[in-house]
């Protein structure tokens, strides 16, 4: 990546935190490295150096600042447009691939040798995937020690660290203290949120238009799965090591996630589901500079600016809502959907465990009891008379959870988006609109525009954009690269 020193020194000046996340300064005088909004000094031109990930700057022998906390900025708004490899590598390590299968199976999900992989990161990053991935376990491990009373050896663990001399030498090497000063320094900052509990603040760039999400969520919510009540989203989560509950409250400066979990390695690809699904690293003014550019939706951004895309944490259960979704209300949607989770009524009923020193009551007492959403196995084990669909639907869904389970698909967020969309259109019963539904919401696509769907076609017609999809299509060309938030304008215009 390509850092513009004199760009990059006036966002520092100016402390503009728009750009938190796109770099990172460094400040050789003092050894620290920071975002560039912190609200220190302005450092001398001379003193300063600019990275493009946390990890480079680590690399460089600088410590993370304790004043702005530079690894809890967003992530960059880069991930989410690039479908490259970088992209997709960089989407994958933030879910935890590297801690879960190594930099081995990174590559081999790319198609790439490591030393390749290794390279392109490199040249982008400034650091190899190995320490993206440990600057991403610091992160994770200051989390629990400042959120959580768990034993240090337990955090080095869960945290992904290999041993806990390997953990220990990493946290005094990225924030210049060791773990238990960084426990010890938590009582003038936050205290645990108490057993059981993982709280944190997920920051994004401003402006959030929070409501617009709730209300999204809100009128898809499926019982049991998940909630949203007094402004909190609530849901529970198919983690890799396995369950949990997520609470999401949106605040100014931040969104504050209450989580827990069945088992706390699941913290970072967790906190990364959590901020796919509300699109908290997106940069929303530059999409909304892009689509206010259109006369016709410049009031509705004026209006309601920070509008986001909100994408899945499971892209199985995105998938199965896309299938059942198709020619049909959401209402009538999230009907048969709630009678398919009825009549799935798990052999092995999930309930979140006590586990890793993670408490098992309920997030809330208000929402209750929830579960994550079945999987393809799960879904294939039902009878005919649990789907109460017609038949070429039903199947529809089969041939889906096949082919997830066969890996044919792959629904996760850091595959070849345009490989995935093929393969998708390739099954019985996927058309062009479930293949682009899911590449917007499940694969992240920030370009996709349903011209073909109904309330699109009404939301242009009632702010004067043409309504057929050819003419729409060609309209719609200003609007690239965010094509996908024109699109949830136009279904809020519906």
């Amino acid at each position: 990546m390509e850092m513009d020193f004199e760009r990059c020194y006036r966002a520092v000046d100016s402390r503009d935190q728009r750009f938190d996340g796109w770099f990172y300064t460094g400040v050789t005088s003092t050894g620290i490295y920071c975002r560039p909004s912190c609200p220190a000094i302005t450092p001398k031109r001379h003193n300063v150096r600019f990275f493009p990930s946390a990890a480079a700057a680590q690399g460089a022998g600088l410590r993370a600042c304790r004043r702005c906390r530079p690894d809890a900025a967003p992530g960059s708004p880069l991930w989410d447009v690039r479908a490259d490899v970088v992209g997709r590598a960089m989407r994958l390590i933030a879910d935890g691939v590297v801690d879960r299968d190594g930099v081995p199976g990174l590559a081999s999900r790319l198609g790439y040798t490591e030393r390749h992989l290794h390279r392109m990161l490199s040249a982008e990053m400034g650091a190899g995937p190995l320490a993206l991935a440990r600057a991403q376990r610091a992160q994770t491990a200051r989390i629990l020690i400042e959120t959580t009373d768990l034993a240090m050896a337990e955090i080095a663990f869960a945290a992904g660290f290999g041993s806990v001399r390997q953990f220990n030498d990493t946290l005094r090497e990225v924030y210049a203290s060791a773990p238990s000063d960084l426990r010890a320094a938590r009582g003038r900052q936050q205290a645990p949120a108490g057993a059981g509990t993982i709280a944190l603040r997920l920051a994004y760039r401003p402006p959030l238009h929070a409501r617009a999400l709730l209300d999204f969520l809100a009128v898809r919510a499926l019982p049991g799965v998940e909630a949203v009540h007094d402004g909190t989203y609530h849901r529970g989560l198919r983690l890799p090591h396995g369950i949990g509950q997520v609470a999401l409250t949106p605040t100014d400066g931040h969104v504050a996630a209450t989580l827990r979990l069945a088992d706390v390695r699941d913290l970072a690809p967790a906190v990364a589901r959590c901020r796919r699904l509300l699109d908290l690293d997106a940069d929303p003014v530059a999409i909304d500079a892009t689509l206010a550019a259109d006369p016709a939706l410049a009031p509705a951004i004026a209006a309601e600016p920070g509008i986001r895309v909100p994408r899945a944490v499971d892209g199985f259960e995105q998938a199965v809502r896309a299938i059942i979704g198709q020619q049909v209300s959401v209402t009538s949607a999230r009907t048969t959907l709630t009678r398919l989770l009825t009549a799935h009524a798990r052999v092995d009923h999930e309930v979140i465990a006590t586990g890793a020193g993670v408490s098992g009551q309920q997030l809330h007492d208000q929402p209750g009891e929830l579960r994550g959403f079945p999987g393809a196995e799960e879904l294939l084990g039902l009878p005919d008379s649990a789907f109460g669909m017609p038949v070429g639907r039903r199947e529809a869904l089969r041939g889906l959870a096949r082919a997830v389970s066969d890996g044919t698909v792959d629904l996760a967020p850091g595959v070849d988006r345009e490989d995935a969309v093929r393969r998708l259109l390739a099954l019985p019963g996927i058309g062009p609109w479930t293949a682009n539904y899911l590449a917007m919401r499940a694969y992240g696509d920030p370009d996709v525009l349903l011209s073909s769907d109904l309330a699109v076609r009404r939301g242009a017609a009632a702010l004067g954009l043409p309504d057929t999809p050819p003419t729409l299509d060609r309209h719609a060309e200003r609007w690239r690269p965010w094509r996908s938030y024109a699109t949830i304008r136009l279904w809020r215009a519906a």
